[in-house]
């Protein structure tokens, strides 16, 4: 007997260390992934190039831009795929695009072929921009899952070092390859797919093993160690920003040495888990033989144990076995229960989604009519459903004022640096990277704090990322001294805030069934907004002020350049508070009763513990 609990105890274990360890390597390479996946708000560093070479307009150039957020519009392929497809197939699509995309690029800016057509070129770039969906996604979905109760946290860390990309491509290149723009672009199309191939072998979605609350806050704890490193890089890397020039010994040890090693860091909670895990494990397992024993001795002093008792296994092997792995089936089946019941439980009885059914008789005929009720916010959305909500369209409008304003910013980073006087713009290029880094990293642990603790909507927090984000505008409208740092910190914040919130708002009020789809469908404001405020409004503006130069293209010189766009974004801005606030308005109810039941469970599972 004693033989037959050992081995069930054993596999047990090895099961559940194996599922907690590939859980948390999933999320480091998860976690590389986003740190190279950035690549489409770095157009800025090798648009330059891209105008002299091919004597563009700005608005030629700047539908070039578009281009590449268009292809951010094919990203609901990615979304479709995500319910149908593993997730190494949608990273392994992903990264052959990146490696296409802008490998052609490469081969244009490092004049290897000669610039091709203009559509072509808007096709490379679209399958560039189109690379990033399928990895986002990947991993965005695949996480979120993986760490459903704590996606606030994962979903600020995922999209923080989606922030710090830029930063990262941006400075590795003028370390090594003194801001060449080729070169940029030779990075851009490389290392995204070398990286890739790590989570494809890694990243999975594994079963849940975590119901108890107190699991659940070890893994905050695990989630804050991520949040730690991820400052840190985000510090360091502002350091070797503003630290000003540096030397090719100096630059290289920055490259090549430290902030590899920073990076690489995360791969310290993985190996913690899986030890810990198998000491506690073991732990308890003494404990439980010890018990056992005693047990039996007892009962033997006592008389009451039969030899055929103890010489005949009440149950075989291979049903302890079968039943072992019933538990761990049952542990994901009573998560997934769990996480069901946060979302129902403050549904009204008589809206609940489930089919009513009524029977009507008329002699020998019976009739039975089905009825369904639309669900309700915070239950199971389909996409159809989700798209006929007013919350739905709400939160895509108010999406599109905050990130297609701030995209636009990003994208013109290299004129408007330009336009002032500045040179070289890879210092606001980083900036806005950075802070953009610490606005999704801080809104995506405090948003869950406030949650938990005082029942804030989500929304509001959006909400308040527009505020600054318009005092942003204005700064660079009026145009003062340091007025672009200034403005590169703000609207990076603001938009590295949006970003993250909007992941969570969107799980949380039309579900994780269709999550993958939904995301897709909320960031085509991404390729929308592009068109409407970088691709047309700057554009026009632009080149009403600009003057032609030989050879062809035109250029602008001033603050006048860009102030009747950052006046209209600003006014946009506003536009985009109200709607969040109306939204919060909306949902209150819906994050009160996402904290009480939060609240309940957390009491009952202490309890449960103290017997």
């Amino acid at each position: 007997m004693g033989g037959i609990r050992d081995e069930v105890l054993s596999s047990q274990i090895k099961f559940a260390s194996t599922s907690v360890g590939r859980k948390w390597l999933g999320f480091v390479t998860a976690i590389w992934v986003q740190a190279i996946s950035g690549n489409n708000y770095t157009f800025a560093n090798y648009s330059g190039a891209l105008k002299t070479l091919m004597h563009l307009t700005q608005l030629q150039l700047n539908s070039l831009s578009v281009a590449k957020d268009v292809g951010k519009a094919f990203g609901i392929l990615a979304g479709l795929a995500s319910d149908r497809v593993s997730t190494p197939l949608i990273l392994l699509i992903g990264s052959i695009e990146g490696l296409i995309g802008y490998g052609v690029q490469w081969l244009v800016v490092s004049k290897r072929i000669s610039p091709l057509p203009y559509w072509q070129m808007c096709i490379f770039l679209a399958l560039g921009g189109n690379s990033t969906t399928w990895m986002n996604t990947a991993i965005l979905v695949t996480c979120i899952r993986n760490f459903h109760k704590n996606r606030g946290p994962v979903s600020g860390i995922l999209k923080g070092y989606v922030g710090l990309s830029t930063a990262i491509f941006t400075d590795v290149c003028s370390a090594l390859f003194a801001n060449s723009p080729s070169k940029f672009l030779l990075m851009l199309a490389v290392v995204p797919a070398v990286i890739c191939l790590t989570a494809i072998i890694f990243l999975r979605e594994v079963p849940q093993t975590i119901t108890s609350t107190a699991a659940v806050e070890e893994e905050s704890k695990y989630l804050n160690f991520f949040n730690v490193v991820a400052v840190i890089v985000a510090l360091y890397l502002l350091a070797y920003d503003i630290s000003g020039k540096h030397s090719r010994i100096i630059a290289l040890c920055f490259a090549s040495g430290l902030l590899f090693l920073l990076i690489a860091s995360p791969l310290f909670i993985p190996l913690y888990s899986i030890s810990i895990f198998k000491n506690t494990s073991s732990n308890n397992d003494v404990e439980s033989r010890v018990a056992h024993h005693q047990h039996n001795s007892n009962q033997v002093r006592k008389g009451e144990t039969q030899p055929e008792a103890v010489e005949k296994p009440a149950v075989p092997v291979k049903e302890n076995v079968l039943r072992n792995q019933q538990v761990v089936q049952t542990e994901e089946k009573s998560a997934l229960v769990e996480e069901k019941d946060l979302r129902n439980d403050h549904v009204v009885e008589s809206e609940k989604k489930s089919a009513l059914v009524q029977e009507k008789v008329s002699g020998n005929d019976e009739v039975v009519e089905i009825v369904y009720k639309k669900p309700v916010l915070g239950e199971e959305h389909t996409i159809l459903e989700t798209v006929k909500t007013l919350d739905f369209w709400i939160l895509f409008l108010s999406f599109l004022c905050g990130v297609g304003t701030g995209l636009t910013v990003m994208n013109n980073l290299g004129q408007m640096g330009l336009a002032l006087g500045y040179a070289d713009v890879s210092m606001f290029v980083s900036l806005t990277s950075i802070f953009g880094f610490f606005g999704r990293i801080g809104s995506g642990t405090i948003s869950e704090y406030f949650l938990k603790n005082a029942a804030t909507p989500r929304p509001l927090w959006n909400a308040a990322s527009q505020i600054p984000m318009c005092l942003g505008y204005v700064v660079l409208a009026i145009a003062l001294p340091g007025s672009l740092y200034v403005g590169s910190i703000l609207v990076g914040i603001c938009y590295g805030v949006r970003l993250a919130i909007t992941v969570p708002v969107a799980s949380e009020l039309f579900g994780l069934k269709y999550f993958g789809l939904i995301y897709n469908i909320l960031i085509l404001n991404l390729p929308l907004g592009s068109f409407l405020f970088s691709g047309l409004l700057a554009g026009l503006l632009y080149d009403a002020q600009a003057t032609k130069t030989k050879g062809g293209g035109n250029t602008c010189i001033g603050a006048h350049c860009y102030r009747q766009l950052f006046m209209v974004m600003a006014v946009t801005c506003l536009v985009g508070f109200g709607l969040d606030v109306f939204l919060t308005l909306r949902t209150k109810n819906l994050y009160k009763n996402i904290q009480t039941t939060t609240r309940a469970k957390s009491s009952k599972s202490g309890v449960d513990q103290e017997k």
